[in-house]
């Protein structure tokens, strides 16, 4: 199992190490259209409007990726390392997922963190949830329904009629 946690982890840190990038850009002034400041506001020319979701989720992940880093060192009996950049820390985790392999709580942990990060960055740059299809049938209803929602870690059958949440009982899972 902790294999599996650490193959986990890898994906969802490669994840973040390709989208936080996109993520930073978000907060960046855009060339497009603003709005005009109405009659009698002060000036200074027109700003673009604060886009907060995606602020407050570059924090999240910042903090979540150093503390994140801090623990997986201190667990593994680590000397602490000098701040860097999220990317740069991300691959510092990412260089350790063999050793916390060997921890199953520990691989549990960054495995979920990296996940519940991977899917705030999305979350923050618009993109949905993504869905996987799953051969076999629904154990509850016999409905070919049977979805995967890694962000969630959760088997879902989409029947309307079911919709039962499933917790790895399901064939061709």
């Amino acid at each position: 199992m902790s294999g599996v946690r650490a193959t986990g982890g890898a994906v969802w840190i490669g994840s973040l190490i390709r989208r936080f990038p996109d993520l930073v850009d978000e907060l960046a002034p855009t060339a497009g259209p603003v709005p005009r400041e109405a009659r009698g506001a002060p000036s200074g020319g027109p700003t673009p409007p604060l886009r907060l979701h995606v602020s407050d989720a570059v924090r999240d992940i910042t903090d979540g990726v150093v503390e994140l880093e801090e623990a997986v060192r201190e667990r593994l009996g680590l000397r602490p390392v000098g701040p860097a950049s999220v990317p740069v820390r991300l691959r510092r985790i990412a260089g350790l997922l063999e050793r916390i392999a060997g921890d199953p709580v520990l691989a549990a942990h960054v495995e979920d963190e990296t996940r519940r990060m991977a899917a705030r960055c999305a979350r923050a740059l618009g993109d949905p949830e993504q869905m996987v299809r799953l051969t076999g049938r629904c154990p509850r209803c016999d409905s070919v329904s049977l979805r995967a929602f890694p962000e969630r870690a959760e088997l879902r059958c989409v029947n309307p009629v079911c919709g039962a949440v499933l917790d790895g009982e399901a064939d061709g899972s």
